[in-house]
């Protein structure tokens, strides 16, 4: 059976994350992709859709059931490199994710899938690229610092600097233009958690005055296009 995960949104500002961020490092971990001094790290995905942006307006008009592929990698690290599919049942999601090589990624930017094959997730994507004429969407940049919690699995993550590829697809490129589409002093606060939220944790996040968002990363990217 399919597990889903609650998750929960804001928009912060960075003063705000810096207060949260100091009371849940006493209780929470730091998340291992961690690589830099602050703690943080980079993400980069692509994400996609097909040419009646389904993905994107299904996203705008709140639909419940809903379902995105991306492919990610960290740290301008190319050597690991995930599919993932991440998928929305009302207010709950589900992700599944697989590793793949840069050859394999390269082929389906380019759009040469008829070369691939695969299994599971990989042959689950590739069919659907064939059948809903998936293709390269929107790259999304941000810089992360992820905090983990080990009873229900809780995840607190603090994203900044969210910046558009707009209509570059080249994803290994260093030097790629990029947009800012939050605010210098914004934060997008992210809580995913199993059942229950920890009530030590509840009372940290109830500390600071904020209130749910639908904030996506792939919408806020793919609306300046």
């Amino acid at each position: 059976m399919r597990k889903y995960r609650h998750e929960l949104k804001y928009i912060i500002s960075q003063s705000q994350a810096l207060v949260l961020q100091n009371r849940l490092h006493s209780i929470m971990e730091i998340d291992t992709n961690s690589v830099y001094k602050d703690h943080t790290y980079k993400i980069r995905s692509l994400y996609f859709d097909n040419d009646s942006s389904d993905a994107y307006y299904e996203k705008l008009n709140g639909v419940l059931y809903r379902e995105k592929y991306r492919i990610r990698y960290y740290n301008d690290d190319d050597t690991f490199i995930r599919l993932e599919r991440k998928l929305k049942h009302n207010n709950m999601t589900s992700k599944d994710q697989i590793i793949i090589t840069r050859e394999i990624c390269d082929k389906i930017i380019n759009g040469e899938v008829e070369e691939l094959n695969g299994t599971g997730l990989l042959e689950e994507f590739l069919n659907d690229v064939r059948r809903k004429h998936l293709k390269p969407s929107v790259i999304v940049d941000y810089t992360r610092l992820a905090y983990t919690y080990p009873i229900s699995e809780v995840r607190i993550t603090f994203d900044s600097k969210i910046k558009s590829g707009r209509y570059d697809y080249e994803l290994f490129d260093n030097e790629l233009l990029t947009i800012p589409v939050i605010e210098d002093e914004e934060v997008v606060l992210e809580v995913k958690f199993n059942e229950v939220l920890p009530e030590t944790i509840s009372i940290i996040l109830s500390t600071i005055p904020m209130y749910r968002q639908a904030v996506s990363k792939f919408a806020l990217c793919r609306s300046i296009k």
